[in-house]
């Protein structure tokens, strides 16, 4: 483990490969441990057999993601200017860095929390949200949000800890708020007879005990928190925030398509909206390697590109994109050969049943082009070009997702809707990659010329 006296960056050496391969499934593990819980949690309140449940997880589940990609893109600023002060062996810099990311992200947090709470009834109008299933969202949200702001606080930390390279000490926030999920989702939900709140307590609960452990380790163990001045952070604010906000826009772009995507589908009624739900939480638990991804390869590319070794950070894109590549081949073909008894373990039938099954049957494999987009996201974050991984995002938000959708829904519907975005998927997946890989060469030569 890294020395909390002289941290040092350790991926300007050794196999590139094994650096994404580390990294990627220890932030996997403990990403697809939150995303399981949210499996778990689906699987839990099914039992219950009330549609309406299980609909209103799933609105409630986009404002949700929000939080988390407004605490992600925070996160991935932190990552960011602690990988590239270490590469450029400035640890004193990485530590203020780390501490003024964790104030903000704490900040947007709490902003979004009260947003939240004043105009929720609205928000779920305007997702499609109706009667019971907007009932019970509001009952839902309105008792998970008071563990939004922990929530963002525990990602910062991890986030940092991913810069220093830490990344077994960074999977124990995520894995510990998902244990404790785990553990207390079923007593709530059916000793105790709190249904959907329950699962709400639950959750709020694992975030609290998700940023004990996050901060225990960076300010404890890796002693990399600098007490919080306000000329420190005014100092800091620019930096980050040039990454930041790119960084918040670009996560957002994932809420805002499913979303939009959730509004084209309600129409069809709460069947489709519940295999909608299901795939929404099967895609993460499945594909929680994908989403990894970009926090995984990013610190790999902050350090080298800090230390000036361009050949290892296009090592890096080339390494991500292939292990992208293999994943999604192996897991489509397990999710294939296992579509009946993931529809039978959630009791679907009728459409919601012909839907998930559709879904793992043709759509999972372009999620390898989601993994090639995230991978691209990665490399313009950590080399200087955050704008363009929030274009690129929103992109594909909007042009690879409204008009697709729309046109698959009128021509062949809720399996239309599928088809258009995974098409969407595939074309901004092939031109963020070919970005990223001309902007690596670009900055090459221009520090070869200089």
């Amino acid at each position: 483990m890294t020395s909390a006296a002289q941290p040092t960056a350790r991926f300007l050496q050794g196999s590139i490969l094994s650096h994404v391969i580390i990294m990627t499934l220890t932030g996997a593990l403990g990403l697809m441990a939150v995303f399981m819980v949210d499996l778990a949690d689906l699987y839990y309140l099914s039992l219950l057999n009330d549609t309406s449940i299980t609909a209103a997880i799933g609105f409630a589940g986009t404002l949700s993601f929000a939080n988390l990609s407004l605490s992600i893109g925070t996160g991935i600023a932190a990552t960011v200017l602690v990988a590239r002060n270490l590469g450029a062996r400035q640890p004193e810099r990485a530590r203020h860095f780390a501490t003024s990311a964790l104030v903000l992200s704490t900040a947007i947090s709490l902003a979004y929390t009260l947003l939240i709470g004043l105009f929720l009834g609205p928000i779920l109008n305007l997702m499609g949200a109706t009667g019971e299933a907007a009932h019970q969202a509001k009952i839902f949200i309105w008792t998970l949000t008071p563990g939004f702001v922990f929530l963002a606080a525990a990602l910062s930390c991890s986030f940092s800890m991913r810069g220093l390279g830490d990344a077994r000490r960074a999977m124990y926030i995520t894995l510990s708020a998902a244990i404790t999920t785990l553990v207390l989702d079923p007593i709530f939900i059916f000793n105790f007879g709190w249904g959907i709140q329950g699962s709400a307590i639950a959750n709020a609960i694992s975030d609290i005990i998700a940023f004990v452990i996050g901060f225990h380790g960076l300010a404890r163990v890796h002693k990399f928190l600098v007490p919080i001045t306000w000329q420190g952070l005014k100092n800091d604010f620019q930096p980050i925030w040039a990454i930041a906000f790119p960084s918040i826009l670009t996560q957002l772009a994932t809420p805002f398509a499913a979303a939009y995507t959730t509004y084209v589908i309600a129409p069809f009624g709460n069947d489709v909206v519940t295999a909608s739900t299901i795939i929404g939480r099967l895609v993460p638990v499945a594909f929680g390697v994908i989403f990894s991804l970009s926090g995984s390869v990013g610190p790999i590319i902050g350090q080298n590109f800090g230390a000036k070794n361009f050949g290892r950070v296009r090592s890096t894109l080339s390494n991500g994109l292939l292990f992208a590549f293999f994943y999604t081949l192996v897991t489509s073909l397990i999710l294939y050969l296992l579509r009946q008894p993931i529809v039978n373990a959630f009791h679907a039938s009728g459409r919601t049943a012909e839907l998930v099954i559709f879904f793992t049957t043709f759509i999972a494999i372009s999620w390898a082009f989601a993994g090639a987009q995230f991978v691209a996201s990665a490399a313009f974050n950590n080399l200087g070009r955050p704008g363009l991984s929030t274009w690129t995002n929103w992109a594909k938000a909007t042009i690879g997702t409204i008009p697709f959708a729309l046109i698959g829904a009128g021509a062949w519907g809720p399996e239309g809707v599928m088809v258009g975005t995974a098409i969407g998927a595939v074309v901004f997946g092939i031109i963020s990659a070919w970005m990223a890989f001309d902007l690596a060469k670009k900055i090459e030569l221009k520090n070869a010329i200089a």
